[in-house]
């Protein structure tokens, strides 16, 4: 059965951190590329950062030296993470996990709220 769970979001003023937490499980996840991923209201949803099965990593330029995505696997099941640090209003949006590349995605999950605000 695949299932994608994020966890983890909330409030935070500017500059503050959030870790955000992914479960994803079945789709052969552990052996794809993951990723997280945003939407904003109004915008579309947009790639935040990557990690390879080897764990080689790739993040757009905004969050580059602020965010740090890793992963850990236990049998079928990735665990997906998105540390966030320095955060900034921009950063405002519903994160979600899923395969980084469209041949590789399962249906989105619920996602999780973060919110930048002073």
């Amino acid at each position: 059965q695949v299932q994608l769970a994020e966890s983890g979001g909330g409030s935070v003023q500017p500059g503050g951190s959030l870790n955000l937490s992914c479960v994803a499980s079945g789709n052969s996840f552990s052996s794809r590329h993951m990723g997280w991923f945003r939407q904003s209201p109004g915008k579309q949803r947009e790639l935040v950062a990557g990690i390879a099965p080897d764990g080689k990593t790739d993040y757009m330029d905004s969050v580059k030296g602020r965010f740090i995505i890793s992963r850990d696997t236990i049998e079928t099941t990735v665990m997906v993470y998105l540390q966030m640090n320095n955060q900034e209003f921009e950063d405002t949006a519903v994160y979600y996990c899923n395969g980084r590349f469209a041949w590789g995605r399962a249906p989105w999950g619920q996602g999780t709220q973060v919110t930048v605000s002073s």
